[in-house]
Parts: C-alpha cells; structure tokens; sequence
C-alpha cells in the first residue's frame, strides 16, 4: 500500500563534481521538496569497485538505490550499462527485462517490479525519459519525466504527473546515472561502437 504525497513538486538536481583521478565522485544532487536531500553519484569511484561500474542514490529520507555493472565491456563504460546489470533498491535486488530487439521506443522500454509495483522506463531522446509506475486497485500510478537541461547537462529536471512515492523518486533520479543508449535502436548502436573503439584503443596502449 502507498502513502503518497498530496501533490508531488517537480524538482531540480545540479550537476557535482570532486576529488581528483581515481577518488573523483561527481552526480547530481539537490533538494526534492517531499522528499528531502538527493545525492546521486555516478559512478562511484572506480578505485573502490574494481571490475564493475557503480552508480548509487542516496538521501536521508529515501531508500538507498544501486545500479551495478560487470563485466569486460565495462572497462569502456563511463556509466553502468543496461547489460549484465543489477538493481538494487534497499535489500531489495530487482529483476530487469527488456526487449533489445524491439522496434520502436516503446518496445525497447525497460520493465522491472518493485515493492508489488510494475515499472516501465523509456527513452525519448539522449536527454530525456519517462519512468512510469503502473496504476493498480490502490494507487493510479504516476509518471516521473526527467530531462538533462544546460550546457553539458548541468541540470537535472524532474516533473511528476500523479503522486509519487520515495521508491519512485529514487528510481528516475537513478536512471539519469545509467547508460540509457539501448532504449533505442540508433543509441544501441552509438554505443556499442564506441565501447568497441575504446577497448580496441586501450588494448593497444
């Protein structure tokens, strides 16, 4: 059962960076109003997750959120990838599926089950997406847009249509860490070249 907020702000997030090298953090991070502070990094500092990329959601008043990936192709990767991926929201770990051979947009979408909830994540462009969570007998759902705004992505915009919870809020703060290139075909295909490149690259340094 949701508790939701009455109405659910939209919120802003800004663009953080610190430390140096192999100690760098960086993210966004800000205040949502029912919700309190926001900090995601992504990644985490790659010194601390050897063989893996690590983005996390944390917040006083909201459950912590990890999105983990492992594997070769990661050694290319400035963010985790949707493949060979783990999420985890609290102790819970959550199942991820999607469609890599889907033909539009929202058939590549991304489909999860959280805390009873159906989720579903879709890209609408590199900068922006949708999470929605599906309504059911107790809640109507709510639909999370986030949107990379500024020179460079310096800001994260949040709005919500419907009323959110604080699994929702973490979530689509999350995704704004992760590498959404395969919610659509030609971003599928920019980004396996460009690992492909990059690892060649390294292996010939």
């Amino acid at each position: 059962m949701h508790t939701p907020t009455a109405s659910t702000a939209p919120f802003t997030l800004a663009f953080w960076k610190e430390g140096r090298t192999h100690e760098q953090r960086a993210g966004y991070r800000g205040t949502a109003a029912e919700f309190g502070e926001i900090v995601l990094t992504a990644p985490l500092p790659r010194k601390y997750t050897p063989d893996r990329v690590v983005s996390e959601v944390r917040g006083p008043s909201v459950p912590t959120a990890v999105f983990e990936t492992r594997g070769i192709h990661t050694e290319a990767a400035d963010l985790p990838t949707l493949n060979r991926s783990v999420l985890r929201v609290g102790d819970a770990m959550v199942h991820l599926r999607r469609n890599r051979f889907g033909l539009t947009r929202r058939a590549r979408a991304l489909h999860f089950r959280y805390g009873g909830d159906h989720y579903r994540l879709r890209a609408v462009n590199r900068k922006q997406f949708v999470l929605v969570r599906r309504a059911d007998d107790e809640d109507p759902g709510v639909s999370l847009t986030a949107k990379l705004s500024g020179i460079g992505g310096r800001k994260l915009v949040v709005r919500t249509a419907g009323r959110a919870v604080a699994a929702d809020i973490v979530l689509v703060t999350l995704f704004a860490g992760v590498d959404r290139a395969p919610l659509t075909r030609s971003g599928a295909v920019r980004a396996a070249l460009g690992r492909s490149t990059r690892l060649f690259a390294e292996s010939q340094a």
